[in-house]
């Protein structure tokens, strides 16, 4: 076996916590500016970030204990290998597994960066990516209760099928260096020999007991945690102020209606009003109950679920502008496709 080194280049990100973070500082100012001018919202909004952490926090440790671990055995390159290989196959297993799987909007981002370091082709994660808060077990449970069986299975369907869409316009696009590299400097994914200091190409499956890949696990778990950490907490703050600053009857007032563009208004709508999955079941019942086309409602799920603000922040977190810049053209056209889509189904 090769001799292993240890890194003797720090990784940027490292040197930077010991400057002024741009995330830290906007977190700070954003809870003085709303102590200040609304004190009574400031803790309802430290709660609601606390609470999202906590929902979190299992996914957040397993991901990024998974690509720091990964990287220090170096079992990164054979999974990366094994995706490659089989991207057609992984794009349809990735939307499937994406619709049934318990991640929100916000959840699924640690398990994605874990994957896209780990080396995973961005297809399959993309698919997988815009599937995944789409639909769960739970909130299959709820839908059916709130407003129907056709409607849920209906969302289950638009689930699957942008997640396929999704990963397959990806593939397409995997030429382009954005989509070749799509995480963001703060993240790497190099592979087991890139900037971990390890000659060795070998997987080693107890590197606990080898003290430079345990460094390499430390630094690279220290590092990907702290740069998720403060981008889902601000994420998460913009989201408890959206939550309560953006009242149901207001939205109400834009979507109520029958006629064919309130499904792209709907889409629209969905990003700037946010309103997570379970929120939305009764705003959208008591809006089909009044007229509103059944398209409209699901195109404003979809769109909440994949590219509202909370959402699109977090994603912004992980991946490059150009990757971003496809996911949120992915999610507003999935959203109104799977509108029309719904409304030709139903012939109204």
């Amino acid at each position: 076996m090769s001799e292993v080194t240890y890194p003797e280049k720090q990784h940027p990100d490292t040197g930077s916590r010991l400057k002024i973070d741009r995330v830290v500082v906007a977190i700070v100012i954003g809870f003085a500016g709303l102590v200040v001018l609304d004190p009574a919202q400031s803790w309802p909004s430290a709660v609601f970030v606390a609470d999202a952490f906590l929902g979190i926090l299992p996914f957040l440790l397993v991901s990024v204990g998974f690509a720091a671990g990964a990287k220090a055995s170096g079992l990164d390159q054979p999974i990366a290998t094994i995706f490659r290989k089989n991207q057609v196959t992984a794009i349809f297993l990735a939307a499937l597994l994406g619709s049934l799987s318990p991640f929100c909007s916000c959840g699924v981002i640690p398990i994605i960066a874990g994957l896209l370091q780990a080396g995973v082709p961005l297809a399959p994660v993309m698919a997988f990516w815009i599937a995944s808060p789409l639909m769960d077990p739970e909130m299959f449970i709820l839908l059916v209760g709130g407003i129907g069986l056709e409607f849920t299975l209906a969302k289950l369907a638009a689930a699957t099928a942008i997640g396929l869409a999704a990963g397959f316009a990806v593939y397409g696009l995997r030429r382009l260096p954005a989509i070749g590299s799509p995480l963001k400097s703060g993240l790497s994914a190099c592979g087991s020999t890139c900037g971990t200091g390890l000659e060795s190409d070998r997987v080693n499956w107890t590197f606990w007991r080898d003290r430079a890949r345990m460094n390499v696990f430390t630094s690279s778990a220290s590092e990907t945690g702290w740069f998720l950490f403060k981008w889902l907490a601000l994420a998460f703050f913009i989201e408890s102020l959206m939550v309560a600053y953006v009242p149901p009857h207001l939205v109400a007032s834009w979507l109520g209606g029958s006629e064919w563009w309130v499904i792209p208004m709907a889409s629209g709508i969905g990003i700037p009003a946010y309103l997570n999955g379970y929120a939305a079941i009764p705003l959208v019942r008591g809006l089909m109950d009044i007229g509103m086309l059944p398209g409209a409602g699901l195109a404003f799920m979809v769109a909440g679920g994949v590219t509202s603000i909370p959402a699109a922040m977090a994603v912004y977190v992980a991946v490059n502008r150009t990757v971003f810049s496809v996911y949120l053209l992915l999610g507003v056209a999935g959203a109104i496709a799977s509108g029309f889509a719904y409304q030709l189904y139903l012939g109204v």
